[in-house]
């Protein structure tokens, strides 16, 4: 009987450390999200993939975080210019949730968007600082630097911590 429950336990501790298929090295985070399973990133999912320009072939698993708590990984280096919170940038992007689910996506449109840097979320506005004009950057937006608490009826829940992958074409 003590035989038969080590096993048990055996197998569940095992099965308990399977990656469910997905590496280190192809973009699975240690961390988990509200719902116990690891957040879907941009290297994780074909369909996020789709459309997107190229990444650089060395590029790192590990996501770098800033004092604010916005986590981020360079998918596309560039020397390009970076923006500052005042300027006006053009990107291709996709934005999904933990789960992976799409809520939009620049690149099924067909056609770039331009934004003010200091009219959209802190994440963004932070986080398109740290990449030049041409370059690729994968950003996770904690709640409180996205839409926090209210969401974005119809498309963000409340609370929601926003994945985007943003390719930056122009800073004017």
């Amino acid at each position: 009987m003590v035989r038969l429950l080590f096993s048990v336990v055996l197998i569940a501790a095992v099965a308990g450390c399977e990656s469910g298929g997905r590496g280190v090295g192809e973009g699975a985070s240690q961390e988990l999200s509200r719902e116990g399973s690891a957040p879907v990133t941009f290297l994780d999912r074909e369909s996020l993939r789709s459309g997107v320009g190229p990444v650089d072939k060395d590029v790192s698993s590990e996501f770098s975080e800033t004092a604010s708590g916005l986590k981020y990984r360079i998918l596309r280096q560039s020397d390009g210019r970076k923006p500052t919170a005042s300027n006006t940038v053009e990107v291709h992007y996709r934005g999904w949730l933990d789960s992976g689910r799409q809520f939009d996506s620049s690149y099924d449109r067909g056609e770039t968007e331009s934004f003010g840097l200091s009219s959209v979320v802190p994440g963004w506005t932070e986080g398109l600082q740290l990449v030049g004009v041409g370059g690729m950057i994968e950003l996770w937006i904690p709640s409180e630097l996205g839409y926090g608490s209210r969401g974005s009826p119809g498309s963000i829940p409340p609370n929601a911590t926003l994945h985007f992958v943003i390719e930056l074409i122009k800073v004017q």
